[in-house]
């Protein structure tokens, strides 16, 4: 048996787990990773094949906290941030038989398929719109409330399909998009939120949020290695276990007990359904509110094209409204997005598919997802039916993306419970705190501050 002490250990090497250890260790800590993978990044992966680069999990992030751009500072020489270009800001919305911009100006406003007349003049008035008076009202009720139906089911309906794959009925718009709660909360409307928030002087740090989609040049696979580079961490521990130990320490083993180690902090950025195996002491009473949490599939397909006979599209994606009933939630273009993601001349799409409301295509066949992809490749992409793609690959995540829900109060509730009956055990991961990219960059940052 191999034991040895640490000062901290953080459970977990995605993007939260490394991101905590490496803002740790610029701090002078003494910290070590535990990995039951064999390789580091969880869901983030990127290929490079026959000239096209693509990802298995997340595509971009959002520069949406100061900690982003400071983290890619702090990378600079191992890798380098890129923001997508100008041209992939135009985001498409598939009505009838088509996609369609969404509205950027005034004009396209006005003249846009997307919505009904009557919801283009209502959105007038919702600057004088009485404010909702319900905690847990999802994400679609406000909508409908504040914006009309239209307004609703072909914009925040695929917009929370393309960032939860999950269905805004059931998010609870407090915990899923705090910041639009909050416009309404402390604004009392949206519009009049984002303007008085344009109006706040800003700081040197405020304006690293530059709301900009980002990647890093050559695949998030490049950002995940950087913050691994130099780290202590080891793969393929198996069965890891965490128990308080004497003197106000933790015990943390793994390979059934073989290998251990006696620390003063635990940080675990792990999956909620991983949480009751991993630490054993805790009461269901008490974790049940957190291992309940679902999670929603998705499966993604990476597709290139060599040769796109000059069919481009210069826009972020396409996502799918759930009134239209089709097969895909959405086809996002890195090629229009980030270079050198497909060889000149050619595209790289990638489809994304199942969800809250498609739980079931998890077991479909290889083949028949095959089948979606071309059938959407000439229906929806319009490339013709002499044409097939030149490269396919599907990935499956059988727990993707976390749905924060009206149980989400619980959950948080329960987390802070177990951090301060267990002093030096801290629950981190996507669980709480938001679930893009940039959430996780900032709660690591937060996590380390804190220590």
């Amino acid at each position: 048996m191999m034991k040895q002490e640490r000062d901290i250990v953080v459970i977990g090497a995605g993007l939260t787990g490394l991101a905590t250890a490496f803002n740790l260790r610029k701090k002078g800590r003494d910290v070590l990773v535990l990995e039951k993978e064999n390789r580091v990044g969880g869901q983030i992966r990127t290929f490079t094949e026959d000239g096209f680069t693509f990802e298995s999990g997340p595509n971009t992030g959002v520069v949406s906290f100061p900690e982003v751009t400071e983290l890619f500072q702090d990378l600079a020489g191992r890798c380098e941030l890129e923001t997508a270009r100008e041209s992939s800001k135009r985001r498409l919305i598939w009505k009838g038989r088509k996609f369609h911009a969404l509205p950027s100006g005034l004009v396209s406003a006005v003249t846009t398929p997307l919505f009904t007349l009557k919801d283009k003049f209502r959105i007038l008035g919702e600057p004088w719109r009485k404010k909702g008076t319900d905690p847990n009202e999802s994400v679609g009720s406000l909508a409908q409330r504040r914006l009309g139906r239209s307004f609703f089911e072909y914009a925040v309906d695929p917009f929370v399909s393309g960032v939860y794959a999950g269905d805004p009925m059931k998010l609870t718009t407090r915990f899923a998009l705090p910041k639009l709660y909050n416009l309404e909360a402390n604004y009392g409307s949206f519009v009049r939120g984002a303007i008085a928030k344009r109006k706040e002087p800003k700081t040197d740090r405020d304006r690293l949020v530059t709301k900009k989609v980002f990647s890093a040049h050559g695949g998030l696979q490049k950002m995940v290695d950087a913050l691994a580079q130099g780290a202590d961490i080891v793969t393929g521990a198996q069965h890891i276990k965490v128990q308080p130990n004497e003197g106000g320490t933790w015990r943390v083993s793994y390979n059934d007990g073989q290998d251990e180690v006696v620390c003063r902090r635990v940080i675990t950025a792990v999956g909620a359904y991983a949480l009751p195996e991993l630490l054993p002491f805790i009461p269901d009473t008490l974790m049940k509110p957190i291992s309940n949490l679902y999670y929603a599939p998705v499966i993604q397909v990476s597709v290139g094209v060599r040769d796109t006979q000059g069919l481009d599209y210069p826009a972020f994606g396409g996502l799918v409204p759930s009134k239209e009933q089709q097969k895909l939630l959405g086809i996002l273009f890195p090629s229009a997005c980030f270079v050198e993601r497909a060889p000149e001349g050619g595209a790289l799409f990638s489809y994304f598919m199942g969800g809250v409301r498609h739980a079931d295509y998890l077991k479909k066949s290889d083949g028949e997802i095959r089948e979606m992809v071309i059938e959407a490749f000439h229906s929806m992409l319009k490339y013709p039916e002499t044409m097939t793609p030149d490269m396919i690959r599907i990935f499956r995540h059988e727990r993707a993306i976390p749905q924060y829900g009206e149980d989400s109060g619980k959950r948080f509730e329960a987390i802070t419970c177990i951090e301060k009956q267990y002093p030096g055990l801290i629950l981190a991961g996507n669980m709480r705190d938001g679930i893009g990219m940039g959430n996780r960059i900032h709660q690591a940052a937060m996590v380390a501050n804190d220590l």
